[in-house]
């Protein structure tokens, strides 16, 4: 039982259960590859109608281990970083494409690696203890696991607002915003994956409580106008001559993270606008060996995780001083 990932078979359900809780269940390769293992098995299985993910105590998943990740980084392992990306991101495929039901019971923080283990599933329980984020411009990674696809496809421009600004939502706001599918409250979980494992997710409905409403709502006029400008520098501006509190608030969470991670997530998303997951998550792929060795990223995990002293210093200092050839680079 000390497994990071277990997985068993229990009445109608193949059950997956990420087991890492002091490091709220950040992803690894191990970790990965243990889910793949169990989505083979369960997909495999006749008598597997349906996948049940959760994690116990704590949280969900916080993301990937962008510490582990940093270490590899700066001893030039570059083989160990691009083994994980691929891993993970094949996870996320598999994910999208299972062919049976794939139900995420999130009940706690859900961020970076942790919503890409779960949005390509087909049922997303959030609870009122779930906590999501893309927070990847805080530390100057960018949104991937195949956000680039999913944020592009949220109602309007709250996917580039959410992509940039690593805002967090409550588990009703992410079913507001498509993250999850279903709100169910937290001490009804044990009882509802009772019931799928008895029954199927047909149940699930029957365990949903009224959603309530959602806190981005008087935001979403504002977020649409400024977030879907056609250049990172138009939307710094439109933020700069709104006098919305919001605005203001927003234009300094911005100015906070990485410049370079902030221009090249807007240059992703934008793209992923276009593409299927299959695309983006191979866009996702070529960009993080480049940016997972990048001095950035280094001094953003350092900042945020390892010494926690919140004063990154990025170079660029600023949006508009990042060389906007030089990201358009990145992509070729």
């Amino acid at each position: 039982m000390d497994q990071v990932v277990q997985s068993w078979t229990e009445g109608r359900a193949g059950r997956i259960r990420l087991n890492r809780p002091k490091a709220l269940n950040a992803l690894d390769l191990p970790m990965v590859q243990l889910v793949r293992a169990a989505l083979a098995a369960c997909r495999d299985d006749p008598a597997v109608h349906a996948v049940l993910l959760d994690a116990p105590e704590r949280g969900f998943c916080a993301g990937g281990d962008v510490r582990g990740l940093r270490a590899l980084g700066q001893a030039g392992d570059t083989a160990a970083i691009a083994a994980f990306f691929a891993a993970e991101y094949a996870m996320n495929q598999e994910i999208a494409d299972f062919p049976k039901p794939f139900v995420s019971l999130i009940d706690g923080v859900c961020m970076g690696g942790g919503i890409g283990i779960s949005v390509h599933g087909s049922h997303r329980i959030a609870t009122e203890r779930a906590v999501f984020a893309m927070p990847e411009t805080a530390i100057a990674l960018f949104p991937d696991v195949g956000t680039s696809y999913i944020l592009p496809r949220l109602p309007g421009a709250l996917g580039m607002y959410i992509g940039l600004s690593g805002a967090r939502m409550a588990g009703a706001d992410a079913v507001h915003a498509g993250f999850a599918t279903h709100y169910v409250e937290s001490a009804a979980l044990p009882a509802l994956a009772a019931a799928i494992i008895a029954d199927g997710v047909a149940v699930i409905p029957a365990f949903t409580t009224p959603l309530p409403a959602c806190t981005f709502a008087p935001h979403r006029p504002l977020i649409d106008e400024i977030f879907s400008a056609p250049s990172i520098l138009d939307i710094i501006q439109r933020l700069q001559a709104s006098p919305n509190p919001f605005a203001h608030d927003t234009l300094a969470q911005l100015r906070a993270h990485s410049p370079s991670s902030i221009c090249w997530s807007f240059e992703l998303l934008r793209r992923g606008a276009k593409q299927n997951l299959a695309a983006c998550l191979r866009a996702e792929y070529a960009l993080v060996q480049r940016v997972a060795v990048h001095p950035e990223f280094s001094e953003g995990v350092r900042a945020v995780l390892v010494d926690k002293d919140r004063q990154p210093k990025w170079r660029p200092a600023t949006i508009e001083e990042v060389n906007q050839g030089e990201i358009k680079n990145y992509f070729l």
